[in-house]
């Protein structure tokens, strides 16, 4: 994805991070540590442009896991640090 982000392209990159982040039990614990959600918030606030944007911030914060989740998602750094900049920007 190179370009402007739409708010709906954004969403689905950070719902797919968001999964991708949940996949191993001790990054989930490491999201929800650093981002100060519970399991009971991060399911109901998902869909929240915010907790989007905070969880693809906290894949920006440790490079390895922005690598790795663009990885799995077929997408680049880049495009998801864009994401986060759209999402936060709503």
């Amino acid at each position: 994805m190179r370009g402007p982000v739409t708010n709906e392209d954004a969403a689905v990159l950070a719902l797919g991070a968001l999964g991708w982040a949940l996949a191993v039990p001790d990054r989930a614990e490491r999201l929800l540590a650093l981002t100060g959600l519970d399991p009971q918030r991060l399911r109901t606030s998902a869909g929240d442009p915010a907790t989007q944007a905070a969880v693809l911030g906290f894949l920006e914060a440790y490079e390895p896991d922005l690598i790795a989740c663009a990885n799995a998602l077929a997408t680049t750094p880049a495009a998801l640090v864009r994401a986060r900049q759209a999402l936060e920007s709503q």
